[in-house]
């Protein structure tokens, strides 16, 4: 009897193929390769990606839901890039972080606190000068494990969809400013978590973050000069 052969599953092949538009797509919003205010073409965006129209209208569906997108006509266009919603979306950032800090300080394990720890003594190791993503990925890094340590899967989950939406900004951000405060003040914040200080760990997170909040106008004026001038200077300029 002849050997049978195992075919791919289509069906198992599509999901795979519809995560990978979905990333690739999500990419582009978050590095604004999808300009503020431009309305998508499904079209376009297929042959430009090299698949059907299927995953690309499943694709910018998911990117509306999750705040990259907003309806345009019986389309998208990518969300543009504005002085209120990024404070919005920093504002609640701070109160996500916040009540994960609260919940650790109440909850947390040691051992996950060390896992913390062991992350940002291996973060310090990385030189000021690296990249500004790679900054900003080490910082998002120490930021989401403490929302892990809080064993709330939907704080980290929400705190994840608000780091992409600000990542752009914040790679602006890191570039001009830097992070010379920043490892100290993780520092502070893992030591009041150590000693269960509820009050100070919140208190400490929501200021982190609101000093980010004095460069957002100037981020974003950065930001869209940018944009502008294409993704390959934009690219180039963060290291990303």
């Amino acid at each position: 009897m002849p050997r049978q052969t195992t075919k791919p599953d289509a069906a198992a092949a599509k999901p795979n193929l519809a995560g990978e538009v979905f990333a690739r797509l999500r990419d582009m919003a978050i590095r604004y390769e999808l300009k503020p205010g431009e309305r998508l073409n499904e079209v376009e965006l297929a042959e430009r990606l090299g698949v059907s129209r299927t995953p690309v209208r499943e694709a910018l569906y998911r990117l509306a839901q999750d705040g990259f997108l907003v309806e345009s006509g019986r389309g998208y266009s990518r969300r543009p890039l504005d002085v209120k919603e990024t404070l919005d979306l920093y504002e609640a950032r701070s109160a996500v972080e916040a009540e994960c800090v609260r919940l650790v300080a109440l909850r947390g394990t040691d051992k996950a606190l060390d896992d913390v720890e062991k992350f940002l003594e291996s973060s310090i190791k990385t030189p000021s000068n690296a990249p500004a993503a790679k900054l900003v990925e080490l910082d998002e890094g120490f930021h989401e494990r403490i929302a892990r340590a809080a064993n709330n899967a939907e704080l980290l989950r929400m705190l994840t969809s608000l780091n992409e939406r600000i990542r752009f900004i914040r790679w602006i951000s890191m570039e001009t400013v830097g992070r010379d405060n920043t490892q100290a003040e993780h520092r502070r914040i893992l030591a009041a978590l150590r000693t269960r200080d509820a009050s100070a760990a919140e208190q400490m997170i929501r200021g982190h973050i609101t000093k980010r909040t004095d460069q957002i106008v100037e981020a974003i004026t950065t930001g869209l000069a940018r944009i502008y001038l294409g993704p390959a200077i934009v690219n180039e300029r963060l290291k990303i």
